[in-house]
């Protein structure tokens, strides 16, 4: 086990790719890292990653997946819930089981992640959300991903409430359209998203990495409850 005081730990779930990696590497260079994972092999991690292979939309793996860091590590400092699901939830037509999994993962999981971890959270631990503007801009044809992000900035907020007296801080990140190596938009849609932000760019996944470290580090110990949106500006 690795000592105890040397490092904290810090938790990614969903950080085997896209913004959850960018987050996973980026703590990984000061923290012990662990994640979680689903369909893609994480690769280029520290060497002393702990990668756990979980289905978070299953409630079982909440507690197993934190019962893996304890036995690993004897702590945990750092909870970022990143895992998510994005996708179309029409009216009409829709998997009723594909539209529940949205509630799983974006809503239930960072809930029942938290429940498991209490008990190893000590004052100074950090909960950190990936939200989305779409919290607040609800996507066309995707209401139930915008609904399930707007429970995840409310809840964000109640747990604010419920656990400062312990020290535990919680707040979340808002990112906005993001083109990700491995998911990147084509050059039209790109552009119509750049002209709709006041900085004339898009964030990076680096971006959205660099806020979740300043919301988990001592830096922000005084900021809880807060939903900080990270989009260049967009629709402003």
């Amino acid at each position: 086990m690795p000592n105890p005081m040397s490092k904290k730990v810090a938790l990614v779930t969903g950080g085997a790719r896209g913004i959850g990696r960018a987050i996973a590497l980026d703590l990984g260079r000061d923290h012990y890292l662990a994640i979680t994972h689903l369909h893609s092999a994480p690769d280029g991690l520290p060497e002393d990653a702990l990668c756990i292979e979980a289905d978070l939309s299953d409630a079982a793996s909440h507690a197993e997946v934190i019962s893996a860091i304890i036995e690993r590590f004897g702590r945990l400092d750092v909870l970022v819930n990143n895992a998510g699901v994005i996708a179309p939830s029409p009216v009409e037509g829709a998997d009723p089981d594909a539209l529940r999994n949205i509630f799983d993962v974006n809503v239930l999981a960072p809930h029942g992640l938290l429940a498991a971890a209490l008990p190893h959270l000590g004052a100074g631990a950090a909960v950190v959300g990936i939200s989305s503007v779409n919290a607040v801009l609800p996507p066309k044809g995707a209401a139930l991903y915008g609904a399930s992000k707007a429970a995840l900035d409310l809840w964000t907020k109640a747990m604010a409430k419920e656990l400062g007296p312990r020290g535990i801080r919680v707040n979340a990140v808002a990112p906005g359209a993001i083109n990700l190596p491995d998911a990147p938009r084509d050059a039209e849609l790109t552009e119509a998203f750049v002209a709709l932000t006041a900085l004339g760019r898009l964030a990076t996944a680096d971006d959205i990495a660099a806020a979740v470290r300043y919301l988990a580090s001592d830096n922000a110990s005084s900021i809880t409850g807060e939903v900080l949106t990270v989009s260049g500006g967009y629709r402003l």
